[in-house]
């Protein structure tokens, strides 16, 4: 029996993203080759390109035109198959042609260093081709998906041919991939509105806008200041939401509450534990809003471990074993609770996170702590610093992360500045369980023990590291 039509291209899509993504590291490119391997002498009219290392003359050529083929076979194919229900004579372009264009495009990239000329020729030839034969169907069909692929196939099989193998195969299993998705990518946008495409364009501002034209320097006082470096914090901070948002627009509120918990606890465990204790208060909730309220936390636990991680890496392995035994209780807690429940349907996915004034807002949080470190570290040393994050974090945990980030490596050791950071999770735990509490009262007995007994694993650690210091 043939298999459904949505699967054989998704198939298709993710066998190649995997065998064309993975080489790049395999595969040694041209820029990583000596290029006196491979010179040539330019006026004998061979080819003048560096060559894979360790491989001979005709087996570095006949590596890159076999790259060109495999290109032009995975877009082919892809196309044939999506096409396959028009009429003989009407497609213009199958995996036979597309496997040839590759082939095509992969000798212009290998002899384009020695003969530009010769290459350029070949380009405009397939170009010529394309618009030719793709002029009369766009005529009657608004569709260029097809042309565009084509365009795709002899970019990336040109630089094959030049030498850059890993990137050509990467970039040709993105265009399968999204070629594949048509039907999953066309159902997001058919969901979207206009909501979503202004929560889009605050994150474009937030991240593509403003950093192109900020300093990468050091300046005000006690140059604790890199306006760069802060703006990056933003753009970081912001993608949480961002993607949380993004994924319960995707998800949609009917997969249920544990879906809408785990997602919304990527970018605010805390609204996510106040809004299901308060639907447990209000009688409206079920059985799975416990379990939620102790997932939403353990995802919690491993934002902050990617946030230092990133932002704070010296401090990433005291840190991970700090926080890591209450990751685990929360998440076991998590998963026995989500057992116990019932299956329930969550509600309507959270508001647009993404706005302006609150990233600003906490731009200039980070911007006031970082200047409080600096004055901390001249006045009283790393014990003063650990109290002004432990402080700080107790407000933001994220702030406290940034301003560890941005401290000097002899300012704090990474153990004191892990056990700081770890008390300001201690803190936010706190408020979790007594805004559970006071919003479920006794429904919510059985999240608020599983927040407080994550929450004293946390504290028992960090007393054993304290006693470490």
């Amino acid at each position: 029996m043939a298999a459904p039509r949505s699967r054989i291209p998704r198939a298709f899509a993710k066998a190649a993203a995997f065998s064309c993504i993975s080489p790049i590291c395999a595969i040694p490119t041209a820029t990583s080759c000596a290029p006196s391997n491979g010179s040539r002498d330019r006026d004998s009219g061979t080819i003048d390109a560096p060559m894979i290392s360790g491989l001979e003359p005709w087996a570095d050529q006949a590596v890159r035109l076999g790259a060109g083929l495999a290109i032009g076979a995975l877009v082919g194919i892809e196309r044939g198959f999506s096409l396959r229900k028009e009429r003989d004579g009407t497609r213009v372009a199958g995996v036979r042609t597309f496997t040839l264009m590759g082939l095509v495009g992969a000798i212009a990239g290998l002899v384009g260093a020695a003969q530009p000329i010769v290459a350029g020729a070949l380009v405009a030839g397939l170009v010529a081709a394309l618009a030719f034969a793709y002029a009369p169907q766009l005529k009657t069909r608004a569709d260029a998906t097809s042309p565009v692929a084509a365009m795709a196939t002899i970019a990336a099989s040109f630089l094959a041919g030049s030498g850059e193998i890993g990137l050509a195969l990467a970039a040709s299993a993105i265009v399968v991939v999204i070629l594949a998705l048509r039907e999953d990518l066309h159902g997001f946008v058919a969901r979207l509105d206009e909501k979503d495409i202004r929560a889009l364009a605050r994150y474009a501002v937030i991240a593509l806008a403003v950093l192109p034209f900020l300093p990468n320097r050091n300046m005000g006082p006690y140059d604790a200041w890199n306006p760069a470096h802060l703006w990056w914090v933003v753009i970081l901070v912001t993608g949480f939401s961002f993607i949380g948002y993004v994924a319960n627009r995707v998800f949609g509120a009917k997969r249920g509450t544990i879906a809408t918990a785990v997602i919304g606890g990527a970018y605010s465990s805390t609204a996510v534990t106040q809004s299901l204790a308060q639907r447990l208060g209000a009688g409206e909730g079920g059985s799975a809003e416990p379990a939620g309220i102790a997932l939403a936390t353990a995802v919690m636990y491993l934002r902050v471990i990617v946030l230092v991680a990133v932002l704070a890496p010296r401090m990433l392995l005291p840190f991970a074993i700090v926080i890591s035994p209450a990751l685990i209780v929360a998440w076991v807690a998590g998963i026995w609770l989500y057992r116990r429940a019932e299956k329930s349907e969550g509600g309507a996915p959270p508001g647009n996170p993404i706005a302006l004034v609150p990233a600003l807002g906490f731009l200039a949080f980070v911007a006031i702590a970082a200047v409080g470190a600096r004055w901390a570290e001249s006045q009283f040393g790393e014990q003063g610093i650990a109290l002004l994050l432990f402080l700080m974090g107790s407000m933001d945990v994220d702030a406290s992360i940034v301003t560890a980030g941005g401290l000097r490596p002899e300012a704090i050791g990474a153990a004191l500045a892990a056990i700081a950071i770890g008390g300001t999770v201690v803190a936010n735990m706190a408020v979790k369980i007594g805004v559970t509490l006071a919003y479920a009262r006794g429904k919510g007995r059985s999240a608020a023990i599983a927040l407080t007994a994550s929450t004293l694993v946390l504290i028992a650690s960090l007393a054993v590291g304290w006693t470490q210091l």
